[in-house]
């Protein structure tokens, strides 16, 4: 290979790293908690959804909710331009919720813009509350479904595998983390203790320290008044010598 050969070569390998490094990272639909979404509780999560084309608007979402996992209680937030359907299926096995017995459970929930949609690089996040979540699992998957205004569809489906590189449409997955003491925000309330103890030592080392300035105070004021007594006593004592 001569010179002119080697130095073509390195230009074109260049031009690729600079096409691979320029190309953009496209966003997922993705679903998030507000807070924390713990086993056996109930949490209001965000479904991301992002635009990812330049000539279109998305005007539909559809997300399916987890079979192995159903969910009985899920409600949705009223978003501006959105219209919303909760879809409900009959269960194989009731759920046991609070002493009631659940026999069907949210199955699918549908946005339909009545407006312009989410349009080229914009977002818009989908709020549900939802629960009861499971306490035998650590993640529930949601299949997603985004419909473009052009008829393009893509599917948000393909399950992420540990260990593995994340696929081109990977569904998005909620993390639960460990159970509270009472599924509806125990730390709050010990939080809310700590600080009532805070504040009443606070305020007992205040009445300490209150109580040790008044006692010198008294002391000095003890100290002086003595010292005033036993000069009264000297200057009298002078003036019947004197007399």
């Amino acid at each position: 290979m001569n010179a002119k050969t080697r130095i073509a070569a390195v230009g074109t390998v260049a031009a690729s790293a600079v096409l691979v490094l320029s190309a953009p990272a496209f966003a997922h639909v993705s679903v998030s908690p507000e807070g924390e979404a713990a086993k056996g509780g109930y949490a209001v999560v965000n479904f991301k959804v992002p635009n990812e084309m330049d000539d279109a608007s998305t005007t539909k979402l559809e997300v399916s909710f987890p079979t192995d996992h159903p969910l009985a209680s899920v409600m949705t937030e009223p978003v501006p331009g959105w219209k919303a359907k909760v879809t409900k299926t009959k269960l194989d096995k009731p759920l046991d919720m609070h002493g009631k017995k659940i026999d069907e459970a949210v199955s699918k929930v549908t946005w339909t813009a009545d407006g312009k949609g989410i349009e080229p690089g914009t977002f818009q996040k989908f709020p549900v509350s939802m629960g009861q979540l499971p306490e035998d699992a650590d993640q529930l998957v949601f299949k997603a479904v985004q419909t473009y205004d052009n008829k393009e569809v893509v599917r948000w489906i393909e399950p992420q595998r540990k260990g593995q590189e994340e696929p081109e449409h990977p569904a998005p997955a909620l993390e639960l983390t460990a159970a509270s003491d009472d599924h509806h925000g125990g730390g709050s309330a010990d939080a809310a203790k700590s600080d009532a103890k805070g504040s009443s030592s606070e305020s007992a080392s205040a009445d300490s320290d209150s109580s040790d300035t008044t006692a010198r105070v008294l002391g000095i004021v003890g100290i002086v008044v003595g010292a005033a007594g036993v000069a009264f006593g000297v200057l009298a004592g002078r003036r019947r010598t004197a007399g």
